[in-house]
């Protein structure tokens, strides 16, 4: 597999954010997302077996561990990685695009599907087929640039009927837009949702990696 990088922080986003947490962040993406803050993970990274990604993860020393990239889900391995995980009593979170199957993955493990919305530029892209896969223990991220993302977002939540579902993110393009201003659009909707910023962005400087 090729790794970016094998770290432990806290979690910044999804219903783990403040957790401590050891991320994988696999090396490669297929998507060009025009706010993507992880480019120097498109190429680069090192070559490294499942069993050595498993060493490190241990001497860490962290129950959550989270799969993520780039896209990890490019990684022909990724699947055995993460049943190795489980199987060692790991609490495993995978960060996806949404573009790519996830019905492959391990019933143990925890998706997190970043359902691209229009300002992204890569809407056309994501995987519809997935949805059916998803569970009430898996997480649906929308990333909001501006007014039509949100409105696309509340459109594809209640005609999916992701409020009854899966437990859905709602999360601001860091810079983007006012967070004020996307929480006044949920109240006033009544999504069903949670609200979240990526909370290492402001604990630490935004351009630092491996927090």
């Amino acid at each position: 597999m090729r790794i970016t990088e094998i770290y432990k922080s806290i979690q910044g986003e999804s219903s783990y954010a403040g957790l401590p947490c050891i991320f994988i962040r696999t090396t490669g993406c297929d998507l060009r997302c025009s706010w993507c803050d992880s480019e120097f993970t498109f190429s680069g990274g090192t070559t490294m077996s499942v069993e050595a990604i498993i060493e490190r993860v241990e001497e860490l020393d962290c129950n959550l561990v989270e799969l993520t990239g780039g896209e990890p889900l490019l990684q022909n391995d990724i699947y055995e990685l993460a049943t190795n995980l489980a199987d060692r009593g790991h609490s495993v979170l995978i960060e996806t695009g949404g573009h790519r199957d996830i019905s492959r993955l391990d019933q143990r493990v925890i998706r997190i599907m970043d359902l691209k919305c229009p300002a992204s530029g890569e809407c056309a892209r994501n995987m519809w087929s997935n949805l059916e896969y998803l569970r009430a223990v898996d997480e649906v991220k929308f990333v909001i640039a501006d007014r039509a993302d949100y409105e696309w977002a509340l459109d594809t939540i209640r005609n999916h009927a992701l409020e009854q579902r899966v437990q859905i993110l709602l999360s601001t393009a860091f810079g983007k837009i006012d967070p004020a201003s996307v929480v006044g659009w949920m109240l006033a909707d009544k999504v069903r949702a949670r609200f979240q910023l990526q909370l290492h962005k402001y604990i630490w400087d935004p351009t630092e990696r491996a927090r």
